[in-house]
């Protein structure tokens, strides 16, 4: 069985950790390390008490999640917070987190893999992020309601439900793009509306980019924070099962938004 060292190298290098820019709180890679070997890996969305207690219930000492333990910031190690590295450090069981780079992968990516469910063709990349795009994007010619169905069905599969910004029955969506989890935003729409983007496909976004999104010509469609995030850390499981010879599960915890 692989030490946690030995799958950390080939996740930071597989997923470029060092290359790919995120924000502060990601801290991509090991969140908490364990000597234990690693004898089964459980892949979740989030780091949080449910997907940890999991994690232990099914034998799995490595738990894989695209939102680590660290988003809120600074913060005591009291209640949930405490329970949650408590959990981890007495059971021996590694944490990994990959957010960003997990987002751009082009095979095992969250945006990649949407657009294969949503039998969507990528042609370019989008959502830059200094340096890097995050998101996907391609040219079709399929009805916009046709998209926003194919985008149904999958959010039902994970626990969540789609939204639209304004959109009419005979509307055909001829250039897309994808930018799963907070995907709509400011700088999406504004990047959408310079490249000709009709259809913008995000996770979730505020109330107000749908007023903008309509006042710019662009149908947003809001197919879950949780549920367009589902298919990376899946894939990256199933990466390492392969690679390491070692068993996965996935841990569904959807939050419904």
């Amino acid at each position: 069985m692989p030490a946690l060292s030995d799958i950390a190298q080939y996740l930071d290098e597989l997923l470029r950790i060092r290359e790919i820019p995120d924000y502060a709180n990601a801290l991509n890679g090991i969140q908490v390390d364990t000597d234990a070997e690693i004898a089964k890996v459980a892949a979740a969305v989030d780091a949080r008490e449910q997907t940890i207690q999991g994690a232990i219930s099914a034998g799995a000492n490595l738990l894989l999640v695209h939102h680590g333990l660290f988003w809120g910031g600074l913060r005591p190690l009291r209640g949930p917070a405490l329970r949650r590295v408590d959990a981890l450090i007495t059971h021996r069981v590694g944490l990994y987190s990959a957010h960003l780079p997990l987002d751009a992968h082009p095979t095992v990516g969250n945006n990649i893999l949407l657009a294969r469910e949503l039998g969507l063709t990528t042609t370019f990349g989008f959502a830059r992020h200094q340096n890097i795009d995050i998101g996907v994007g391609g040219e079709a010619n399929t009805p916009t309601l046709e998209i926003i169905e194919r985008a149904s069905e999958f959010a039902r599969r994970y626990g969540g439900l789609v939204r639209h910004s304004a959109c009419g029955d005979e509307r055909v969506t001829r250039r897309w793009a994808i930018c799963t989890g907070a995907g709509a935003s400011h700088d999406t729409l504004a990047e959408a509306a310079l490249r000709g983007v009709d259809t913008l496909i995000v996770g979730e976004g505020a109330h107000w980019t749908a007023i903008d999104a309509e006042e710019l010509g662009i149908v947003v469609i809001y197919a879950g924070h949780y549920a367009t995030e589902t298919l990376g850390v899946q894939a990256l499981a199933a990466d390492l099962s392969a690679t390491f010879a070692i068993p996965w599960i996935f841990l569904h915890a959807p939050t419904g938004l």
